[in-house]
Order: C-alpha cells, then sequence, then structure tokens
C-alpha cells in the first residue's frame, strides 16, 4: 500500500490522461480515475510484482474502462470528438491554442487507426508506459509493440505530410 501511496502522483496524471482520451469528458475520465486508484487500493495486496505497480494500475484502469463501455454502450473517442469539433465550441484564444489545426488532423488520423493500433499509440503516448509495459498489457510480445508503435508511427507521419 504504501509503494501505490509513493506512485500515486507520478501514475494519477497518466491514468487521468488515458480515460479522458479514450472518453473525451473530464467527469467521467475523474470517476474512473477515482474508480481505478479505488480498486488498486483494495486488490494492492493481489499486485505480485511480476510487472511495474504502473502497469498493474493501467491494466486495472483498461478493465475498468471495458467495463464502462459494456455498461454505457459509448464507444466514441476524444480523437473522433476533436476531430469533429465545430468552431462555436471555442470559448477563448487558450482554447484556440490548445485544438489547433494539427492537432486536430493528429487526432483525426489517430481516430481511424483500428482498435488494437490505436491502443498502441494511446497507451505509448498519454500512458507513457514503455513498450515491455504496453505488451502486457496487449498480451503481445515486447518486439511487436516496438514494431507495430513505429510502424503506425511512420503511417501517421506519411498521412500528416500528405494533409499539410
Amino acid at each position: 500500500m504504501k509503494k501505490l501511496e509513493e506512485e500515486y502522483e507520478k501514475i494519477h496524471p497518466k491514468i487521468y490522461t488515458f480515460f479522458y482520451a479514450k472518453t473525451g469528458n473530464q467527469a467521467t475520465a475523474q470517476d474512473l480515475c477515482h474508480d481505478t486508484f479505488y480498486e488498486a487500493c483494495k486488490n494492492i495486496a493481489s499486485f505480485n510484482g511480476h510487472s511495474t505497480l504502473s502497469t498493474w494500475v493501467f491494466s486495472i484502469a483498461n478493465n475498468l474502462l471495458k467495463k464502462y463501455y459494456r455498461k454505457n454502450k459509448y464507444q466514441q473517442s476524444l480523437m473522433q470528438k476533436l476531430a469533429s469539433l465545430p468552431d462555436n465550441e471555442i470559448h477563448s484564444l487558450e482554447e484556440m491554442a490548445e485544438i489547433n489545426e494539427d492537432t486536430k488532423i493528429l487526432l483525426h488520423h489517430i481516430s481511424k487507426l483500428d482498435d488494437a493500433s490505436r491502443e498502441i499509440i494511446l497507451l505509448r503516448i498519454y500512458g507513457e508506459l514503455s513498450f515491455a509495459e504496453i505488451s502486457i498489457l496487449i498480451s503481445k510480445s515486447e518486439n511487436y509493440t516496438r514494431v507495430t508503435f513505429h510502424r503506425l508511427k511512420l503511417k501517421i507521419q506519411k498521412l500528416m505530410e500528405e494533409t499539410l
């Protein structure tokens, strides 16, 4: 439990960002983040150390997200929302800076990826997980995860160059 408390400050923003990227809703992301750490605290005795604490917490987060999707039948991600965000929802210059055209195009391209590919991208970029940690979460080898991410990155870069 003490180790979870020590890691909380480092892991919490990553978990929140992961949920926000997946749901596009701040309140939902906060609720799921809270539920993740509640489950982690409740089940800390089951943490066996075969993976990092961060990977273990992300696996809880991923399971809660799947449960949330099943319960609510809500599968629209942040990328899809941002790609179709109407200009009238941007209220200030700060919001315009946050959601600039390049970002919208990038997120649009990411949203077009299949679920498995999108999962690797989101866990690597938003979750800031290592390839080893991602490989555990998606039940693939570390090499597969590394190569797939590299290929996806090149694919998205090429699409961005064509778009811009």
